[in-house]
């Protein structure tokens, strides 16, 4: 019996088989979900871009009210403006960069 056991190979290939293919699906499945990470990352870039497009700036007018004499007012309101600025970073306009390394120094 135990003969028998080391002279049987009938199930060698089939699991010789599946590594290869598992190994295949499992590299194919990492690639794939980087590519997807990078389209999500890109989507993402998009939105915020667009966002940061959007023109912010606003007005509006101040208005006054006089009492029926015509000689005091009533009420009034003052007007107020706001004019959007460029950011440091809207539209992709700065790069996240590194610093130049910088040697250890003994703290005294």
């Amino acid at each position: 019996m135990l003969k028998n056991l080391f002279n049987d190979e009938a199930g060698f290939v089939v699991s010789a088989e599946l590594v290869l293919i598992s190994t295949l699906l499992v590299l194919g499945l990492i690639v794939g979900l980087s590519e997807v990470q990078h389209a999500v990352v890109q989507e993402l870039n998009d939105v915020g871009d667009a966002i940061g497009s959007v023109n912010q700036s606003y007005m509006y007018s101040g208005f006054s009210a006089k009492k029926s004499s015509g000689r005091a007012v009533k009420s009034f309101s003052r007007g107020s403006a706001f004019s959007d600025i460029g950011d440091d970073c809207d539209n992709n306009q700065c790069d996240i960069t590194c610093d130049q390394p910088v040697a250890e120094r003994y703290a005294y």
